[in-house]
């Protein structure tokens, strides 16, 4: 007597797919979130430098006669808020920036003339060493731009 054969799934079988499916759930999840850590990473790096541009041109704009040689300016907070919606869910993410520039030493930026009147000396443009930090899941992140203004 021939015995048919069996069709469809043991028990074992199933088990076994269900386990492999929660393994290849779990590991696409967990790549989302860093995915997800990486945007907001790059977004804050983005604003960070956002903010020391917009720092810069206001300095620009105020003069170089307004800023003293060697002087530190500390802006403690400058907030952005993004919004953005990563999937079907929308969410706000709101950062917190400081700001600290460091004006450099005139004597690269001056020129000296001699005349029969006297001597006179001319400040033609400023160095700013400008530091911008935020905070990123608990450990601080920064930035370092150098311009120079005239």
């Amino acid at each position: 007597m021939v015995k048919a054969p069996k069709k469809g799934f043991g028990i074992i079988e199933v088990l076994i797919a269900i386990a492999a499916l929660g393994f290849l759930y779990m590991a696409v999840n967990h790549l989302q979130t860093g995915n997800r850590d990486t945007l907001l990473r790059i977004r804050g790096r983005d604003g960070a430098i956002e903010v020391a541009q917009q720092v810069v041109d206001s300095l620009s704009s105020l003069g170089i006669s307004s800023l003293q040689s060697g002087a530190t300016i500390i802006i403690p907070e400058i907030k952005r808020t993004w919004k953005g919606q990563p999937g079907s869910e929308q969410y706000e993410m709101t950062v917190k920036y400081k700001a600290k520039i460091v004006v450099g030493n005139d004597s690269k930026f001056t020129r000296s003339e001699e005349t029969a009147y006297g001597s006179t000396s001319h400040v033609y443009g400023k160095h700013l060493d400008v530091s911008v930090s935020w905070d990123f899941k608990g450990s601080e992140q920064s930035i370092s731009v150098s311009r120079i203004i005239q």
